[in-house]
Parts: C-alpha cells; structure tokens; sequence
C-alpha cells in the first residue's frame, strides 16, 4: 500500500536494514561482508536463530566463514537507534533518540505504536520521511559466541549455500553444518555453538561432490554448487548444480571400516562404534536408559562427540576402507 501520495508513495513504509556482524575478532577486526546464503530460523538450543554463510568482497582476500544469529538479538537491533549521514562527506552517527518521530518509523499500521492508524498512508509525513532518508540501524546484529561457528580461508574457493541439522546425533542435540562450495565441494562441520561447549567447531568431512559422469560441464559455474536441501527422513543431502542434483548420505560411517580409533576419534555424531565391531550410523532408537561411561557407551555402541578421546585405543594397521573418488561417486546419484 504503502505511504501517502506525498511521501514513499506505493513504497514501503516498514522497511529497515542492520548490519549482520560476522566477524573474527581481535586487535584488528576481519570482516566477512558478503551474505551468501542464510537458513529460514530454527531453533538450536531452543533458541529461535538463523544460520548464514559470508563470504569477503570479491576484490579482497578469499575467504568464508559461517556465522549464526538469534532472534532476539535481530530484534533488538531494530528496536535501538537509527544511523544517519548529515552529509555525504560527513560520519555516521547515531540519532538521538528525541529526534525520532511518531509513530517510530518502521512499526505497521494497526499495531503497537501505530495502532490508532488503520494503513500507512495515513503516517504522519514525518515519518515518512524519516524512514525515507534513515533506513539503516546503529548498531550491528553480534553473531552467536561474537566470533564465526566456522571459517575457511586460504583457500581459491569461497563458499556459497548452507544447511543446517540442527538436531543431530541420538540425543538430537549437536548441530551438525552442511555447506557448499565455488569449487563443488560440500563440508560438514560439527558446530561449536555455545561459548563453553567444545573447543571449536571441527571439519568433519570435506567431500568433492561434482560427479562428472551425471554432471554437464567442466567450468567453474558448473561446479558451483547453488543449494543444498536435507532429507532427514531419509538420512540424505541433496545437492543442486546447474546441470544436476546429487544425493549423497549425511554420514559414511563405513570409511572407517573395523578401526575403533578413528570412528571414535573421528566426532562424527551420526557413526558410533557398534557392539558387533564396526563404525556404523548411530539412531535414537539404539538408546537405551542405561548410561555406561563418560564416553557414551549406551545401547550397543561407543560415542564419544565432545572430545574423542583414542588414548585407551590401539592402531588399527589394515582395518581402515580407503573411499576413493571411483568408489565415493558411485555412491551417489543424480536426478
């Protein structure tokens, strides 16, 4: 509907914009700016959040990082103060709080401050025309623990789309990252996604899913993966290029064969060490009541997510299954 016929006419009258903070911080803050992709809001930790992927600026070093952000603090951002440039020569700097007008610019009409106002055309031009010339929030939205769940640089590839499990593992409670690559590589990472809960967020896998035989093209825009959708149901990722979609599995606990040591040590909160002597998938329905040891030894099989602990484990000369690219496309298909 829009404003009225004088100002922001046919425009919207709600609009507003803040900065995502996705950031390393430090002496000198280095900023990832370029949203790629961003989840609609799930709920880790009970806790409403969107998840996205940054990137830098073209012209700048390559590099990308995954930040995530609650709600709340969204909210919280667009109900602060607004930003303002006098001039085009001069700073930003906030607006004082006196000078913003009322109804405050951004609410909708029929609701809380703007209730007694039954559309946005009949705004107050004051308004209007505050939200014309003051679309921009002061400050920034701080990301989830103020620092990236994950980045990636040196490398020639930036990434580009995200999905996000966030009720991984038997007990659905660690948050498991799927993200796509320029380059047609997908990592999975395991999410650091409480200041005090693991050390880091740890790359899990990194897998090359470009499939020539069902893929067309060779080029770098053929190989740039443009989105990713789970199948939890079916325990799968689809993944869209611009030819094709190619499924692959959520976990492959099978590459770690019969060695105990790397199943265990490899964090993966889908695998466990089963009780017949192999790494396999791990479900809820395999939990029983009965907490064995610190390293989730429950049900038939051994986890151990948070730290991975092998100390106790010998190696496990010739029991590894070497998943080579022949044997790692043909597990997979397109549509």
């Amino acid at each position: 509907m829009g404003g009225s016929q004088r100002v922001l006419e046919k425009h919207w009258t709600s609009f507003l914009k803040a900065r995502l903070n996705c950031s390393v911080p430090g002496d000198s803050f280095f900023y990832f700016d370029v949203l790629q992709s961003i989840t609609d809001i799930i709920e880790i930790s009970g806790i409403p959040t969107v998840v996205g992927v940054f990137t830098t600026q073209l012209n700048s070093i390559p590099g990308s990082a995954v930040c995530a952000f609650n709600m709340e603090d969204i909210e919280k951002v667009f109900k602060g103060r607004f930003k303002e440039q006098k001039t085009p020569d001069s700073v930003w700097t906030a607006v004082p709080e006196d000078k913003v007008p009322r109804p405050r610019p951004g609410c909708c009409a029929k609701h809380g401050p703007a209730e007694a106002y039954k559309t946005s055309i009949d705004f107050p031009d004051e308004t209007l025309s505050f939200i014309k010339s003051h679309p921009l929030m002061d400050s920034a939205v701080p990301s989830v623990i103020e620092e990236p769940w994950f980045t990636k640089t040196r490398v020639r590839y930036r990434l580009t789309t995200i999905a996000v499990d966030h009720s991984a593992g038997p007990y659905q409670n660690y948050t498991v990252i799927f993200v796509g690559s320029e380059a047609g590589m997908v990592l999975k990472i395991l999410a650091k996604t409480k200041a005090f809960s693991l050390n880091d967020s740890i790359l899990l896998e990194e897998i090359d899913a470009f499939n020539h035989a069902k893929c067309n093209g060779d080029g770098e825009e053929d190989k740039k993966v443009v989105s990713l959708q789970l199948d939890k149901e079916h325990h799968a990722l689809f993944i869209a290029f611009s030819s094709c979609i190619i499924r692959i599995p959520l976990s492959r606990c099978e590459r770690h064969g019969s060695c105990k040591k790397t199943c265990i040590a490899s964090r993966d909160p889908y695998c466990g060490w089963l009780a017949h002597g192999s790494c396999g998938r791990v479900r809820a329905s395999m939990l029983l009541s009965l907490f064995v040891s610190y390293n989730h030894s429950i049900g038939g099989y051994e986890q151990d997510v948070e730290y991975g602990n092998t100390a106790h484990l010998g190696d496990c000369d010739g029991k590894l299954l070497h998943l080579g690219r022949p044997l790692e496309n043909a597990a997979w298909f397109g549509l």
